[in-house]
């Protein structure tokens, strides 16, 4: 299957918007059309794993706690994470290759950072 991302409220839109220019086949959803903007760390993870999205998250300080936490408990699709310096098109290119070349079981329960 192929794989599905969720954004987090803090993407950076520039990154969401070249996504999409870049690979406008790519099923990315904005938090906006999640409901996940304004909510917990836990309650995002819950929505993204019932949705079976990868979540993709600047939110690099509270994030990978609440992750392990909720992953310990619960079937996660995944979560990336972007490192602080991470440019605009590096994160564009990483998560689009992601896309390209790995399948949504590959990333289960899995965090990971980017770049790698």
């Amino acid at each position: 299957m192929r794989v599905r991302f969720q954004a987090d409220a803090d993407l950076d839109g520039r990154i969401l918007r070249g996504i999409r220019r870049t690979a406008p086949e790519i099923d990315i959803r904005t938090a906006a059309d999640a409901g996940v903007a304004g909510l917990q760390d836990p309650e995002v993870l819950r929505i993204s794993a019932d949705s079976g999205r990868i979540l993709v998250s600047q939110d690099r300080h509270t994030m990978p706690g609440h992750f392990s936490r909720f992953s310990a408990r619960t079937q996660t699709p995944g979560v990336i994470l972007l490192r602080e310096a991470i440019s605009i098109s590096t994160a564009i290119e990483e998560i689009v290759l992601i896309w390209s070349a790995s399948e949504a079981a590959e990333w289960i329960g899995r965090l990971v950072w980017i770049p790698l």
